[in-house]
């Protein structure tokens, strides 16, 4: 018996036999003498088990970062408090000896460290949630033979590894170890947790098939394995488990087909089977699932039509079939469908009409059909008793009119109907519809005039008409879009004057080429400071070149061609910072070109042709190698060879004796000076740009330099000395940074020169110059501007959410350049956080290289390649917005493609996918910006469904560079007015 025991029995024992008021009196005193004496030994008295304090305390002794302090109460000199332990639950009477630790809850605290077994020792403990933390290590063996009490373990969303442990118990009701790393094969004997009512391993990196004996688990509702390696087929045992709710196989490599027994489960609400390899026809039996709300299936193989069974589930909420290999016609059953909110059938081979029953549907919402083969009409009655807020038809064979009645709700945010056969003019209520946010209607055959109300839509941020047959006159109605910020009415036959104004202070994006506009170009243009491409040509505009278009700061393009316009180029086009393409052919322009003109370092393509100009041609900038074409057609002269133009006469020398005197007796000693010390530095100024030849010890070098001063400040050696002692930053002979990189590889590319050349002219703040390249038959170097700062892969995991925006939008717009403003295109084929570098304003400078193609350790084996890329060598514009949205995706999250925590997922695109649609944002956000979730929510998530778009499979499906910078740059402008949990239609 320990001492304090004794004194217990001993103070017992004497309170029984106190008779007299002085008896109790000494008790009393013995007992104070007690506990001021044995203070650690006294609290046996409250009844706590000391074993159990211990195992908790061995649990702390794991954890080795708790940056809280929930743990800081746990510890020896407040045992005797145990039940107020922080995430600690009692059950029993504390005065009492029956006092046990019934619950422990510690989710979400952000705790660090390895997960001891000793919890699960404890013999009374129910629930034990440790989950949301950071707690690594293999599942300790004994996890699932230690207490048999327990009914409740989630250790989701942490670290853990190795497999899951064999064994069982018999009580447990919820087993969560989804998010994690978990691997090997789910145990066979699994079925033995028989009393299972939650199994949650998604997010893992499983493998094998799926065990048979999950049959077993006869109380079994919720099961995902979803985001795991798993293959093989899926059981047709499941359909035993009559008491299933829900199911998550999605993102895994099951094959096979759907197996018929799955219909059986007449519980299930929620069937999820997206993104494996399934085939075949969708069975019939899945009619029987009379309780089913979700049934998702997109990204899969099946084949065959819709089974008409389906129509029977009348409980259907969201119904998402697409992308996926399904035919035939959609029968006329979607009246059965009340219940049904969402419906994708986008990306298979659908044909037919689309069915009028969807029209009845009182609560449909999102309705998705794009990349089918419809045809006929649209259901005269769509939206006419529907909640529509995202309609998607595009790239069909659609005919007829837009139904007058698809806005009726006043909720529609996004028409979708481009690359079609429509007709017919845009009917009054559509044109009234004050909800519209996004209008593509592009590639049809509308008519009739532009409506009043329809330029006046409050909330469109992005129309696009064209290529329809629109008419009538523009300047009769005040256009009013104060939330506009792209505007496409090109290839109509619309005329008048152009609008004083759109409305709008944000317009980024205008086009109104190919239409019979007429007048003067309207001097408020350059209010528009947000403006970045203006597309005016193939008019009849008439008039000067407004001074005020040099306002727009931000203007990347300017196409004013096939027009007739008149009067000089404006000098104060040269103040423009970041134009890269200007067009102002074929019209009456007359006049010298601006001397400053060429001194735009951004400015790339220009094409002055056919019009009145005359005088010397610039010898900077983009005029230096300008094209023949670009120049035809005036009266110049001057330019380099490519220019075709002749050489510049020098102006007569005036006839006058006095003159000539005055000259030879005064000014003969400095003119000589003068001329000698002109022709000396446009002579060396132009060598320095030229093509040089240099021989050494090395060989036979060519090389060319973009920069003048680059040019007499770096030598053959420098580069040489650098590249040999590996140094990548080096110092030329006047102090002069650069940066040297060996490309011998892309050398032998037969365009390699040409294409160098072309990166050479290139000038935008986002992009890193090139300031020279050299080669010689074995080697070849490319010489980059210094730019201090680091890679983006560096500090990715040290930024916060403001600066990882700013990246992005950057990284977008210097893309937007290279696709749009470059003509022709420049695309680089691997857009990857090594390529871009960070510097201290936080803005991204991209590097240019060209696209390698290697058979290992090279550009076809890096993860940023597009797919079809990959497969084909085939480089495009779409394969640079694969690689951003990759990039994107890592901002977002943290993992870049080649991680080893994505699961069963084959690729980053798939775990993304997965996470977008079946996962909380906490779950997939890097844990360095889930502090700015809650305040950037939205802003988050359209970012990652924009991502997602860019990694679309179908390249064609993908965003060009200029609409992915406008959507991006609009998502903390404008907020979503539909909250989706799919991923929509990137179009």
């Amino acid at each position: 018996m320990s001492f304090s025991a004794f004194y217990v029995d001993v103070i017992t024992s004497e309170l029984k036999m106190a008779k007299r008021p002085r008896s109790t009196s000494l008790i009393c005193c013995m007992l104070i003498i007690m506990f001021l004496i044995f203070p650690n030994h006294i609290c046996a008295l409250d009844g706590y088990d000391d074993a159990e304090v211990q195992l908790l305390l061995s649990f702390k002794a794991s954890i080795f970062d708790d940056p809280s302090h929930f743990l800081s109460s746990w510890s020896n000199s407040t045992a005797n408090n145990l039940c107020n332990w922080h995430g600690v639950t009692c059950i029993g009477d504390v005065n009492s000896s029956h006092v046990n630790v019934n619950v422990i809850d510690l989710s979400g605290r952000n705790i660090s460290g390895r997960l001891s077994s000793s919890l699960f020792h404890l013999s009374h403990v129910e629930k034990i949630d440790l989950s949301n933390n950071q707690l690594h290590g293999q599942l300790p063996r004994d996890i699932f033979t230690s207490s048999n009490s327990l009914r409740h373990l989630n250790l989701s969303n942490n670290n853990l590894t190795g497999q899951i442990p064999h064994g069982s118990l018999p009580g447990l009701e919820t087993l969560d170890l989804c998010n994690n790393m978990i691997s090997g094969k789910i145990p066979e004997n699994i079925g033995l947790f028989s009393r299972l009512k939650f199994l949650d391993l998604g997010g893992n990196v499983l493998a094998g098939e799926i065990p048979n004996s999950m049959s077993n688990m006869s109380n079994l509702e919720y099961l995902t394995l979803a985001s795991n390696q798993l293959i093989g087929k899926v059981p047709s045992q499941l359909g035993q488990v009559k008491s299933l709710k829900l199911i998550y196989l999605g993102y895994n490599n099951l094959s096979g087909e759907i197996p018929q027994e799955i219909g059986k489960l007449t519980a299930l609400k929620h069937l999820d089977l997206v993104f494996n390899n399934l085939t075949g026809q969708i069975p019939d039996s899945l009619g029987n699932l009379t309780e089913l709300r979700y049934l998702f299936l997109y990204g899969n193989k099946l084949t065959g039509p819709l089974p008409k069974s389906i129509f029977g589930l009348q409980k259907l909420v969201s119904l998402d079939l697409s992308e996926n290999s399904l035919s035939g016609e959609i029968p006329e059953l979607f009246s059965q469908l009340q219940q049904l909110e969402i419906l994708h059938l986008f990306a298979n081979n659908f044909t037919g009409k689309i069915p009028k029953s969807l029209a009845s549907l009182s609560r449909l919402q999102v309705l998705q059909l794009w990349s089918n083969k419809f045809s006929g009409e649209i259901p005269s009655d769509l939206g006419k008793q529907s909640n529509l807020t995202v309609v998607d038809l595009s790239t069909n064979y659609l005919t007829g009119k837009v139904p007058d009645t698809i806005c009726h709700s006043g909720n529609l945010f996004k028409l979708i109907l481009f690359s079609n056969s429509l007709e017919g003019e845009i009917t009054k209520s559509l044109a009234s519809c004050k909800s519209l946010g996004r209008v593509r209607v592009q590639n049809n055959r509308l008519s009739g005039e532009i409506s009043a109300e329809f330029v006046k839509l409050p909330l469109v941020y992005f129309l696009d008409i064209s290529g329809n047959n629109f008419s009538g006159r523009i300047d009769d109605k005040k256009w009013d879009l104060p939330s506009l910020q792209m505007l496409n009415i090109a290839r109509n036959r619309l005329f008048g004057n152009l609008p004083e104004s759109f409305g709008s202070d944000e317009l980024e994006n205008l086009d109104l080429s190919e239409n019979h506009l007429s007048g003067n170009i309207s001097l408020n243009f350059g209010n528009l400071s947000e403006l970045m491409q203006l597309k005016l040509s193939h008019n009849k505009l008439s008039g000067p070149i407004p001074q005020q278009l040099s306002s727009c700061k931000k203007l990347v393009g300017l196409d004013l061609s096939r027009n007739q316009l008149s009067g000089p180029i404006p000098v104060s086009l040269s103040e423009m910072p970041v134009l890269g393409q200007l067009d102002l052919s074929y019209n009456q322009l007359s006049g010298e070109i601006p001397r400053n003109l060429g001194v735009i370092e951004s400015l790339v393509q220009v094409n002055i042709s056919h019009n009145h100009l005359h005088g010397n041609l610039p010898s900077t900038g983009a005029f230096l190698a300008i094209n023949a074409s670009s120049v035809a057609g005036n009266d110049l002269c001057g330019g380099d060879t490519t220019s075709g133009l002749p050489p510049c006469k020098s102006k007569s020398v005036r006839n006058n004796p006095t003159w000539w005197f005055i000259l030879t007796c005064f000014l003969v000693a400095l003119a000589a000076f003068g001329v000698a010390g002109f022709v000396i530095v446009y002579i060396r100024r132009r060598k320095d740009l030229e093509l040089k030849t240099v021989e050494n010890e090395d060989g036979i070098w060519k090389m060319q330099f973009f920069e003048p001063k680059v040019s007499r400040s770096v030598s053959i050696e420098d580069i040489l000395s650098a590249a040999k002692q590996g140094n990548i930053i080096a110092i030329g002979n006047k102090g002069a940074q650069f940066v040297v990189k060996d490309d011998a590889v892309n050398s032998i590319s037969p365009t390699f020169w040409s294409k160098m050349v072309e990166f050479g002219n290139l000038r935008h703040p986002n992009i890193i110059r090139l300031i020279g390249i050299c080669r010689s038959e074995k080697n070849a170097y490319v010489i980059h501007e210094y730019c201090e700062g680091k890679a983006l892969c560096q500090i990715l995991g040290k930024i916060n959410w403001e600066q990882r925006r700013k990246i992005a939008v950057g990284i977008a717009r210097a893309l937007r350049f290279l696709h749009v403003s470059c003509s022709p295109s420049v695309v680089i084929g691997c857009v990857s956080p090594e390529k871009v570098i960070v510097d201290a304003k936080n803005e991204p400078r991209l590097q240019l290289s060209l696209p390698e193609f290697r058979d290992s350790k090279g550009f076809a084996s890096s993860a940023y390649v597009s797919p079809e890329a990959k497969n084909s060598k085939d480089i495009t514009e779409k394969s640079d917005i694969y690689g951003f949205g990759l990039v994107l995706i890592e901002l977002l999250t943290g993992k870049s493609p080649d991680d080893i925590e994505l699961g069963a997922h084959e690729s980053i695109v798939e775990w993304a996918r997965y996470c977008y649609s079946d996962c909380h944002l906490d779950a997939w956000t890097d844990p360095m910006i889930r502090g700015h979730v809650f305040k950037n929510q939205n802003e988050i998530v359209e970012t990652m469904n924009l991502a997602l778009h860019c990694t679309a499979g179908d390249p064609t499906a993908r965003p060009c560079a200029n609409e992915l910078y406008k959507t991006l740059d609009s998502i903390t402008k404008t907020s979503s007015c539909v909250a989706v949990n799919l991923v929509s239609s990137p179009f």
